[in-house]
């Protein structure tokens, strides 16, 4: 994804991105006097972020540990809820919002305070931009005049929706700021006329069989402003049932993300520490697994993909290291055998040293 020029999604995103700031800071709970306990934050109860975390959680329960797998309205809250929200330690992220929170906290001191400390854990898998559509709309152009769903106004599929309409100047379609969830009844009400979505297909979103495929498609997403800015991607035929021909579209990058957590700075961070590295361990020592009985996305996961200009956590890179001291319970875990780590696939080197030698390739 090449740099962003942000113009006029700056100034209505920013306003929103920092409200979703102090709205998560207000939130804080207390601990629960019995448990340490450990959140992740996903996305709607028909997204695929929400698939991924239950994955991660069941990889938890294997050896006794409990991860809470918490619906949210997407990446937007998610990365402002693991600084700002107490036991919760994880959340996963759209590497466009990763890329716009970079470049609008850079002129913003205040933002950029908000959001320091956050850190990556592990990028996963692509997720492609989805634009369902009655069969008269051919291109986003055709959307002037017409109500298209842009997602929450806190979620990852809002910012994208917002930047690709506004990459392709489409300034005169009514935006309705409405979850993806609600919105497609309402397209196939024939409230809306198109519905914006990024998710990792296949998302169990659109395959509701009530999807009449004489009556809607997916758009195609080829233009060359928007191959400048995404990475290209294909949504395979028979990907949901009303689709049976592929389509081109462009997708961002679904990334793990976490906070810097310092163990001697108290016992809460040394506890949320300790998850974090205990997270990172088992994903690795599972990740055959995962992609053998998790969500079909695991099998595009490339744990080499670090996006540019933020740091992998400290506790992270301790879960990755061979030597980490992690005792399971009482079920037991299959070697793992996994394909070789690219040489140039990181920036950050001690990172894919770690990842080499867990992977088996030193």
């Amino acid at each position: 994804m090449i740099g962003w020029k942000w113009s006029a999604p700056l100034n209505r995103l920013g306003s929103l991105l920092l409200l979703v700031v102090l709205v998560s800071a207000a939130s804080l709970k207390p601990a629960t006097a019995d448990e340490f306990e450990k959140n992740i934050v996903t996305g709607g109860a028909k997204g695929t972020y929400i698939q991924i975390g239950k994955d991660l959680a069941e990889v938890e329960a294997q050896c006794g540990l409990t991860l809470n797998v918490r619906e949210s309205a997407g990446s937007l809250e998610n990365l402002v809820a693991v600084k700002n929200r107490l036991f919760t330690q994880f959340g996963i992220v759209q590497s466009d919002v990763l890329d716009y929170v970079r470049s609008y906290s850079a002129n913003d001191p205040e933002l950029s305070r908000s959001l320091w400390g956050v850190r990556i854990m592990f990028p996963l898998y692509n997720e492609e931009i989805h634009v369902l559509a009655k069969r008269d709309i051919n291109s986003l152009a055709d959307l002037k005049g017409r109500k298209v769903a842009i997602g929450a106004a806190d979620s990852g599929t809002y910012l994208t929706a917002t930047l690709v309409l506004d990459i392709l100047r489409v300034k005169k379609a009514e935006r309705l700021a409405i979850s993806s969830a609600d919105a497609l009844p309402k397209l196939m009400s024939g409230d809306i006329d198109a519905m914006f979505y990024v998710a990792g297909a296949p998302a169990s979103l659109f395959s509701d069989v009530r999807i009449d495929g004489s009556q809607f498609h997916l758009v195609d997403l080829s233009e060359p402003q928007l191959r400048a800015a995404y990475l290209a991607a294909e949504i395979p035929s028979g990907t949901y049932p009303f689709q049976p021909e592929p389509v081109s579209t462009i997708a961002v990058k679904a990334v793990l993300m976490t906070f810097d957590f310092t163990p001697e700075k108290s016992e809460y961070h040394a506890e949320s520490c300790k998850a974090a590295a205990d997270l990172s361990h088992l994903l690795l020592e599972n990740l055959d697994r995962l992609r053998a009985t998790g969500h079909p996305k695991w099998k595009d996961v490339d744990l080499t993909a670090l996006p540019p200009g933020w740091k992998v956590s400290d506790c992270v890179k301790r879960g990755m290291a061979k030597d980490y001291a992690f005792t399971c319970g009482p079920r037991a875990k299959p070697k793992q055998d996994v394909a070789a780590v690219p040489e140039s696939a990181s920036t950050d080197p001690e990172y894919l040293r770690l990842l080499k030698q867990r992977l088996g390739e030193q």
